[in-house]
């Protein structure tokens, strides 16, 4: 919720205090959803006149699209908050085909007004951010709807990643042709991070600066300028504010975590504790993965229902499945497949928790359809979601559609350019299965140097060299593989086509076969791996 005109509001015995985030009743706490709050507060602001479904979406849930059965849910739990229900309709009463009202005598404290401008807001309890109007350089104000027009769709852009709490236009763009101290706006907007940028035009062409600012020190997280031809204003708005949110929500994700870092262990929140998890899985090891479960199993631990640590953790438990680390064991699949349904049932609004869900469904389902239908959904809430890309282009290469998983991974390498390490994988997968092989061998070759506990890479290229004739290579990428994993073959089974998952698996036991003529494995372990004799995992990339 954001710009209210006052801290707090009286009706009835209760109080909404809008500053502390707090609904009491008498002296009594209220409990209440941190967005059933935010939607009874902008009730309460606009009780003069019917709020809209449309109102609600844009200030509670910054214009994403949420089903007519979810906005009833909230509004019937700010209603069994105040102990009011559909019936009675006492201080919350609908109005058929025109939207909602607060009906309650509101009363304001006699220093509201005051307390409203002398106390700045606090921090909530998620990352914050306010894009700010950019400079026009050129000074023409026949140039300001553009300029603004980028401004508002990083802003739009921003405002579908659910993680973050995005300042609405309205507050700031109200420093527009102001020049104020970038601390002081963090602190009038009560926002952590701030992005400014300029644009000059000269002639058709157009330079975009843009900067990400940590508002509490000043520091700057990330600059960079973009250059664009001015043919089509609306595509140059779209393209241009795509590649910038791309970039700036794995770099707040990055400062996040580092912030968290810094905390205490003896103070650690369940979001905290998924920072460090995530910040953990990134290292593509065994030990990592498994101290990135543990985090998050704090995390639920603390809250449950917490959508996004549940499918990180089914996340994580597929990783243990793709390195080859579960011994066989069926008990990490169910647990990721398990942990994916409580997130969908929990997180069935958020693009990133869908992403997730529909990437562990799709690789451990039989029927790949319906992840695909879940993924299309999760791209559509977050367009700019970098990962999400790299998710889609997994379940276009299990489905045999090579082509298609490259342009998605293509597309999540514009989206997150410091981060290419998965995407490039992807592609030199994709490049496999179309028989690009020579092509598919570099990039797979470096992908194993850039992540070298990472076990599918390496199976990825013997199998590759295997095809290519160069066994001598193929032997000696099995041996460094038995090194990681005691897995060293699997049964393909995430790859629809019989075709795919053969031309893969046959260069792979080609590949095996000669470091099997060239070593004994050392022990039995490895040697019933080797030879399919023992129970293999279910390894996925």
């Amino acid at each position: 919720m954001r710009g209210l005109a006052v801290l707090r509001y009286l009706f009835e015995d209760y109080a909404l205090d809008t500053d502390r985030r707090e609904l009491r009743r008498g002296g009594t706490l209220v409990t209440i959803e941190p967005q059933v709050f935010d939607l009874l507060a902008y009730l309460i602001q606009h009780g003069d006149r019917v709020v809209t479904k449309d109102d609600l979406l844009a200030a509670v849930w910054n214009g994403r699209f949420v089903s007519e059965s979810a906005l009833t849910t909230r509004i019937n739990a700010a209603r069994t908050a105040l102990g009011d229900d559909g019936k009675e309709q006492r201080l919350i009463r609908t109005l058929r085909g025109r939207g909602v009202r607060f009906v309650g005598d509101v009363r304001l404290p006699r220093d509201a007004t005051s307390s409203a401008s002398s106390q700045p807001p606090t921090l909530p309890d998620r990352p914050s951010i306010a894009v700010l109007p950019f400079a026009n350089i050129n000074g023409d104000p026949a140039q300001d709807y553009l300029i603004d027009g980028i401004a508002e769709d990083i802003l739009s852009a921003l405002s579908r990643v659910q993680w973050l709490f995005v300042i609405a236009r309205q507050s700031s763009f109200s420093y527009k042709g102001r020049a104020v101290d970038v601390k002081q706006i963090g602190r009038e907007l009560g926002v952590r991070y701030l992005v400014e940028g300029s644009i000059r035009t000269a002639g058709n062409r157009l330079r975009i600066g843009v900067q990400l600012i940590d508002a509490e020190t000043g520091g700057h997280l990330w600059a960079d300028r973009f250059d664009a031809a001015l043919k089509d204003i609306f595509e140059v708005q779209d393209d241009v504010a795509s590649c910038i949110t791309g970039v700036i929500e794995p770099t707040l994700q990055t400062a996040e975590r580092r912030r968290s870092a810094r905390r205490p262990t003896s103070d650690l929140t369940a979001y905290d504790l998924l920072l460090r998890a995530r910040a953990e899985s990134y290292s593509w090891g065994r030990e990592s993965i498994t101290r990135s479960i543990d985090l998050l199993d704090e995390a639920l631990k603390a809250d449950a229902s917490y959508a996004l640590a549940l499918a990180t953790a089914a996340i994580g438990h597929l990783a243990l499945d793709v390195g080859g680390w579960t011994n066989g064991s069926r008990e990490s699949r169910e647990q990721s497949v398990q942990l994916a349904r409580r997130a969908l049932q929990a997180g069935a609004d958020d693009g990133v928790v869908l992403g997730d869900v529909a990437y562990v469904l799709g690789y451990f389902e039989p029927d790949i359809g319906p992840a695909v239908t879940l993924m299309k959904r999760s791209l559509e809430m977050d367009p700019n979601y970098a990962i999400g890309w790299t998710r889609s282009g997994w379940l276009q290469l299990w489905a045999s559609h090579s082509e298609d998983a490259i342009a998605h991974f293509e597309k999540s390498q514009r989206l997150n350019p410091l981060r290419r390490g998965p995407s490039s994988f992807g592609i030199a997968v994709a490049h496999f299965f179309a028989r690009r092989l020579e092509m598919s061998a570099v990039m797979l070759r470096l992908s194993v140097q850039e992540n070298p506990n990472w076990p599918p890479s390496y199976r990825y290229l013997a199998s590759c060299y295997a095809h290519l004739g160069r066994r001598h290579e193929a032997r000696a990428i099995i041996e460094e593989l038995t090194h990681i994993t005691p897995n060293v073959l699997q049964s393909g089974e995430q790859w629809r086509v019989r075709e795919d998952r053969e031309f893969y698996l046959s260069g792979l036991r080609l590949a095996v076969s000669e470091f099997e003529q060239d070593k004994l494995p050392r022990d039995a372990s490895i040697a019933n791996s080797i030879r399919g004799e023992g129970k293999t995992a279910r390894n996925a990339d």
